[in-house]
């Protein structure tokens, strides 16, 4: 089975010739075609907000996108704050959830009005002595503890994540004196955030993540008196990375919301609760690939095709052995009849993009798309053996080509260095 990329082998060449290989590449119309989906999926809830998760894919260009379609940011970062401002996007608009925080971030956070999402107990105290005050309206993240199961996840296993584990969020007895803490020093407004599992392919991931925190939600209201106004149910929804797994379906997990607030919510008098979320592999990954172009060939006890891009572009194969399927231009119906490795230029073994991947014959210079990259692949780039992180560009929905980030040249490697 095969993916479809967005852009055609003609329009690869044509780009080429303007910015080489490798590069990061997005597609306009597919991003804001899922922000709009998300958008109707959760229509029935007038206060709905998507936070797209900034670290996800951190450039201005997409972030004004999102923007345009109505979705917030999410922040961790004192940069990802400023990026933020600099796109106009300030106010309610941001959800700040970092952890072990600089005291300089939870500043800027406030400056911005953003919504501060709380990570610990001990942060109620710091964020006071650091601002001055606790805002009106704010957030605590929940860890249920014990381990998580459900479904598959995208790289075809079972979801089975572990909270209990996990070093962000606070216990439920935490959560309670948090609250009361929070509300006894001025907040009047509360959130619950919750993160259990990442990268799921379940239309049930959403709607049982649901139901434990209206849950909670309407417990804690009843035993603080404290006013739960949103429940945050951050990212986790994942995407279709292998041809043969089918994708999240959004309205189904729209629905399966809807009907989890219908039962809990609306009963505890408590209709009045805004739903966000914080999705930034679902909403962006498939609108990214990377682009990259065989040069070398290798043939010892394996085949090997080496490209221009190597993990400093795109890490995930390399640190997690993430599946990226992977696209030779112009030989689409080919038959897939060569066994390859297809590798970078790193000095590490694990530089691979594909690991024995039944692929059509590759002949130095044909073009590679590397798919499902616009999420996690660009941000986490990185500089080892001094590579130097590519471009990105956005295939605009009129088929133009837009530059939203330079190629790093190695003056921008150096520029840093005391000699």
């Amino acid at each position: 089975m095969q993916k479809t990329p967005f852009v055609t082998k003609s329009q690869l060449e044509t780009i080429t010739r303007s910015y080489p290989t490798p590069f990061h590449l997005y597609d306009e119309a597919g991003i804001r075609r899922t922000a709009r989906a998300v958008n109707q999926a959760f229509s029935w809830n007038p206060g709905f907000r998507e936070y797209f998760a900034v670290k996800a894919t951190p450039t201005p260009g997409i972030l004004k996108i999102l923007h345009e379609e109505g979705c917030g940011c999410d922040c961790s970062s004192l940069t990802e704050l400023m990026m933020s401002r600099r796109c106009g996007i300030v106010g309610e608009e941001i959800m700040f959830s970092a952890n072990e925080t600089p005291a300089e971030e939870y500043v800027l956070a406030s400056e911005l009005g953003a919504i501060i999402n709380l990570d610990d107990i001990t942060h109620v105290d710091f964020l006071e002595q650091t601002i001055g005050f606790i805002p009106e309206k704010i957030s605590c993240r929940y860890n249920p503890g014990g381990v998580y199961t459900l479904g598959e996840s995208t790289e075809g296993f079972q979801v089975m994540d572990n909270p209990g584990d996990a070093k962000y969020g606070m216990t439920r007895e935490q959560l309670f004196q948090a609250f009361r803490m929070l509300k006894d020093k001025g907040a009047k407004e509360f959130g619950i955030h919750s993160f259990l599992a990442s990268n799921t392919l379940s239309n049930d991931y959403y709607p049982a993540l649901a139901a434990q925190l209206f849950r909670l939600a309407v417990e804690v209201q009843a035993q603080t008196g404290c006013h739960v106004t949103f429940v945050n149910l951050s990212g986790g929804v994942g995407v279709d990375y292998k041809p043969e797994q089918s994708a999240n379906d959004i309205f189904a997990i729209g629905e399966g919301v809807r009907r989890a607030y219908e039962e809990i919510l609306v009963p505890a008098g408590m209709g009045d609760v805004s739903i966000y979320t914080e999705m930034g592999r679902f909403m962006l990954a498939p609108h990214g690939h990377l682009v990259t172009r065989a040069i070398h060939e290798k043939h010892t006890y394996k085949d090997y095709v080496g490209v221009d891009a190597c993990a400093a572009n795109l890490m995930r194969p390399a640190i997690y052995g993430a599946y990226h399927h992977i696209t030779v231009m112009g030989k689409e119906n080919a038959p897939c009849d060569h066994k390859y490795d297809v590798v970078g230029s790193l000095c590490e073994n694990c530089d691979k993009f594909a690991v024995d991947r039944m692929l059509p014959e590759i002949e130095k210079g044909d073009l590679l798309v590397i798919h499902d990259t616009g999420a996690h692949g660009f941000s986490m780039g990185y500089n080892y053996n001094g590579r130097l992180r590519s471009a990105e560009l956005l295939l605009r929905e009129d088929g133009s080509v837009e530059l939203m980030r330079r190629a790093e040249t190695p003056e921008d490697y150096f520029a840093t260095l005391v000699w």
